[in-house]
């Protein structure tokens, strides 16, 4: 994080009130096929109603047109990119640049649901239950591609889970080299299930869990007491 972006944490009502433009940042960050992006939203509208839902984003301070540096990925022209990030305003703050969110797992969430089952299957009931009975659910995060490589995604994490009284925080991620999965290794992240296919045929993702406080390793910065 740097000077020039502000932090803010919020619940269920603020989360939904800004949903528009979040979706707006994930089209940005994953770029999935336009047409699943109505899903995506259904699927975090739901999740706003879960116990213990909080949600960090992050702006660009002092304003601004959200228009990006030109940093493309698959699934469009510039132009076409360019127009969505106008789209990703957010308020005075300037645009809405990053988000995360999470809640608390529990039976009958979809994601937990399959999760235990495929730690079950691959090292018993008891660790399953170690990682999943106490767990806050790290759902997303998303940077915006430009802003990326910058300390956000690290700060966000440690905000979202800031105080949490749940014994250990859970996420999965694409199960490659991928900077995103080098962050959560960081920040005390380990795999509790590999080369992991969930229901509908994806990628192989990593399913990945950490004792809570996360750890933060940047300079100066020492573990927090719990």
């Amino acid at each position: 994080m740097t000077d020039s972006t502000v932090q803010r944490v919020l619940g269920p009502i603020g989360f939904l009130a800004d949903l528009d433009t979040l979706i707006t940042v994930y089209g940005l960050a994953m770029r999935p096929p336009p047409q699943q992006l109505q899903g995506r939203r259904s699927i975090m509208e739901r999740h706003a109603g879960h116990s213990a839902f909080r949600a960090v984003t992050v702006a660009a301070a002092g304003g601004g047109d959200g228009v990006a540096a030109g940093s493309g990925g698959s699934g469009g022209s510039g132009n076409e990119g360019r127009g969505a990030e106008r789209a990703a305003g957010g308020g005075p703050d300037g645009p809405v640049i990053a988000f995360a969110y999470g809640f608390r797992g529990a039976s009958g969430q979809w994601w937990h649901d399959v999760v235990r089952s495929g730690i079950t299957a691959a090292a018993g009931g008891r660790t399953a239950a170690a990682w999943l009975a106490d767990c806050f659910e790290i759902a997303e995060v998303h940077v915006r591609p430009e802003y990326q490589g910058q300390g956000i995604g690290r700060a966000m994490l440690l905000s979202l889970t800031a105080g949490c009284p749940h014994r250990t925080a859970v996420l999965s991620t694409l199960d490659a080299a991928t900077p995103a999965r080098c962050l959560y290794s960081s920040m005390g992240f380990t795999d509790l299930l590999r080369s992991f296919t969930f229901p509908g045929n994806g990628p192989p993702y990593a399913v990945m869990g950490a004792a809570l406080p996360l750890l933060d390793k940047e300079p100066g910065l020492p573990r927090p007491s719990r």
